[in-house]
């Protein structure tokens, strides 16, 4: 079957004739959310090795999905092709958790909430003895701005916006 631009990958990707390239792509959902959840979800369609960190035991058995590791803090050795997003900012684990992820050299790491509101992130971080300039590493809000309410329309703009970040492209209808 012949498509439009036999010399565009993409194109070819789109017809099924080739595979997208991905690369070694990680996702870390920090917190069991229903957020996390489509994000793993979605993000394992996309490519991602999905890891759920969830320092209580009975909510991570409450969000299980096939071929996630599910762990109680940060794992070691997380590189350039890891993304962080963390899918609830009340949980008082948040400063611990976001250090250890700070000690990586992780490619991006996100907060989820309103931008309308100080993000609570900065403060715990700087109470923990976090530099400023390894606070201003963690992104907030996340995701396209496309007035995302439900859970999976805030894991499709988080997952847009990753996307675009790794693409170097900044997102939206704009080319």
């Amino acid at each position: 079957m012949a498509h439009l631009d036999e010399d565009d990958p993409a194109c070819a990707v789109a017809h099924g004739e080739a595979r997208a390239e991905t690369g070694d792509r990680t996702l870390v959902a920090v917190f069991a959310s229903p957020v996390a959840d489509h994000l793993l979800r979605y993000g394992a369609d996309m490519g991602f090795r999905g890891i759920l960190v969830e320092p209580d035991p009975d909510r991570a058995a409450a969000l299980h999905r096939p071929g996630v590791e599910v762990v109680t803090r940060p794992p070691a050795g997380l590189d350039g092709g890891t993304d962080v997003v963390v899918t609830d900012h009340h949980r008082a684990e948040l400063g611990t958790v976001l250090r250890d992820v700070l000690a990586q050299q992780v490619r991006w790491i996100g907060v989820m909430g309103n931008p309308r509101h100080p993000g609570p992130h900065v403060a715990a971080l700087t109470e923990l003895g976090v530099p400023a300039e390894e606070i201003a590493r963690v992104h907030r809000p996340v995701g396209l701005n496309i007035g995302s309410r439900t859970p999976p329309e805030i894991a499709i703009a988080t997952l847009a916006g990753l996307l675009a970040d790794r693409n170097d492209r900044p997102g939206g209808f704009i080319f």
